[in-house]
């Protein structure tokens, strides 16, 4: 059209300037220089359509606001537009000028396709580069959550692994969505165009600065603000400034706690003393129990010994009860100090947590921050009187409370009981366990043998409301003697026989026949009825030897027998009868002192 127009300029200039033949003709001035002009303004138009071109970037002017997309004048054949979506976050008007990318100079709709996002991509990746081959930071703002972290955008898109969001593994990505944050860019690829973040390692240099700065000012004694930043069975990290340092469960309180979750909370701001400081170990010791008064410090003339006090239970554990008896101050009531008489193997048998209890103080230990409580010293010691209500000798009735291998208890009363050793159950039979004569719940008669107050026992005897028929045995079986009884027991060297009034002889397997016996059993058994001779009585052993063979010597022939045993040294028989006794000692004691 403009060439056009110059043409039709200059043949019009042609046709209206023509001279006559006979004049000289002048010089075209003006027809030269409308011709350049044109040229030029060709040469403007040409240059100016020749730049737009694609995959540049390009400045343009917004002029229509649209639901859906922003319509731009670049200058080109026609508009361009672009998603609204590319705005987001900025402020835009009618009239403002933009740089964008030409994408394309038209599309299937004679539209120029442009897109503001990715000219600032492209503006922005050199810049991008050039941060981080200087290692600096960059600032950028979450835009999503995506597999394995979070989507930033920098001013390209970058992605935030989740293990370098923070220095504590995040629970809720979420949370950073929306919000900026500076960066330290770990990783470029310029090829497939990705960019890595690291938000932990600028969180790390951050904290080592002002770990630095924590250290160089700190000093034991201070007093400083935390925040509770985990809590572990011993204690709980507090963040200093950028600082960790350790409050120990025991520096917590002056009293017992059982775990640091019973005074703090994560993100709890708490006020702490500093204990110790390690520069070189960058550790730092703290306490919080330091900023009260010591209540251990006047604990013997605030609770002297024998005082009575009362507190609450505040623990239960198998060897005893914690009863606080004001804060900070715990005392302990050990189990064996709960009762004077009753057995209590548990503490929870007899106390419950938060129950107010009364005691007293037994003894202290300031160093140790340790107090022994009782409960029983309320109470009157049954066993200081237990003599004069259980004279040594006399005779009490009760019920059989329980057997043992070795005795049975006796209840004498509430909480005390006497014990009958199963050696005092008879004087002349051999018992094994208690149960072959007495039963739980069975009420006896036992005679008061022995007290014992500093171990509070009370020793009892059956047999000894008998007189001891081995006093006058002598008087009852003679050597020579021939006597019946029923075997009561075998063993592997003899048989014991019993006599009358439950007494026990004991047939060597020499004397129960005139032929070899190999084994007793071959030739009697419990429950036969026999006859013996009497042919060893000791009374200080309590002792009777005993010989079926002999049972049928005449009298003449014992005389014999007794006279050859008189003349000369004890014969085989009578020696193996003693080694037997010998070897019944431990098995068989029918009579056996206590």
């Amino acid at each position: 059209m403009l060439q056009g127009r110059a043409g039709s300029f200059n043949g019009a200039m042609s046709a209206g300037l023509t001279q006559p033949n006979n004049q000289p003709k002048p010089k075209n001035h003006m027809s030269a220089t409308l011709t350049t002009e044109a040229q030029d303004l060709m040469a403007l138009i040409d240059q100016k359509f020749h730049t737009h071109r694609e995959n540049s970037i390009v400045r343009g002017t917004i002029i229509e606001i649209r639901p859906q997309v922003v319509v731009v004048d670049i200058g080109a054949k026609s508009e361009g537009i672009i998603p609204i979506s590319e705005f987001e976050d900025e402020e835009f008007a009618v009239g403002d000028e933009i740089e964008v990318l030409l994408e394309k100079l038209e599309n299937d709709e004679g539209m120029v396709v442009l897109s503001k996002e990715k000219a600032a991509h492209k503006q922005n990746w050199d810049k991008i580069v050039k941060v981080y081959e200087d290692g600096g930071l960059v600032k950028g703002k979450v835009k999503s959550v995506v597999k394995g972290g979070l989507m930033v955008n920098v001013g390209v898109e970058a992605f935030l692994p989740g293990s370098q969001i923070d220095i504590i593994p995040p629970k809720d990505l979420n949370e950073y969505v929306g919000n900026v944050y500076e960066f330290k860019i770990v990783k470029v690829n310029d090829i497939r165009k990705n960019i890595v973040l690291s938000r932990r390692e600028v969180i790390e240099a951050e904290r080592a600065e002002q770990r630095a700065e924590f250290l160089d000012s700190v000093k034991i004694g201070d007093r400083v603000e935390g925040i509770v930043k985990n809590i572990t069975d011993f204690g709980a990290f507090i963040d200093l400034q950028g600082m960790d340092g350790l409050l120990h469960i025991t520096d917590m309180s002056w009293g017992r706690i059982n775990h640091p979750s019973e005074m703090l909370a994560i993100g709890q701001k708490v006020d702490v003393v500093i204990l110790d400081v390690d520069k070189e170990k960058e550790r730092v010791s703290l306490g919080s129990k330091q900023l009260q008064d010591n209540p251990w410090e006047a604990i013997e003339a605030k609770f002297p010994i024998g005082m009575e006090v009362g507190g609450k239970v505040t623990k239960l554990v198998p060897y005893g009860a914690f009863v606080e008896l004001e804060k900070g101050v715990e005392g302990l009531i050990h189990v064996s100090e709960l009762s004077w008489t009753k057995r209590i193997t548990r503490p929870s048998d007899v106390l419950s947590l938060d129950q107010e209890v009364k005691a007293v103080v037994l003894a202290i230990s300031k160093e140790e921050q340790k107090i022994s409580l009782g409960v029983r010293q309320l109470e009157t010691n049954p066993w200081d009187e237990v003599e004069a209500r259980y004279p040594i000798g006399s005779t009490i009735k009760g019920e059989i409370r329980n057997l043992t291998p070795y005795g049975a208890f006796v209840e004498l009363e509430d909480g005390i009981d006497g014990m009958i050793h199963v050696s005092d159950l008879s004087w002349t039979r051999k018992i094994n366990h208690p149960s072959e004569v007495v039963k739980k719940g069975e009420v006896v008669e036992a005679c008061v043998l022995e007290i014992d107050k500093t171990n509070q026992r009370i020793s009892l005897g059956v047999k000894q409301l008998e007189s001891d028929p081995w006093s006058i045995i002598d008087s009852r079986f003679k050597v020579g003697d021939l006597v019946k009884g029923t075997v009561a027991k075998i063993a592997s060297f003899g048989a014991f026989i019993q006599l009358e009034d439950d007494i026990d002889g004991l047939v060597h397997i020499s004397q129960l026949s005139e032929d070899h016996v190999a084994k007793v059993k071959d030739v009697i058994k419990v429950g036969d009825e026999v006859e013996a001779r009497v042919i060893k009585v000791d009374k200080v052993e309590r002792r009777i030897g005993l010989s079926i063979k002999a049972a049928e010597y005449s009298e003449e022939q014992l005389k014999k027998e007794t006279a050859a045993f008189d003349a000369l040294r004890p014969s085989s028989d009578l020696v193996g009868l003693e080694q037997a006794f010998n070897l019944a000692t431990e098995e068989w004691r029918p009579s056996e002192n206590k």
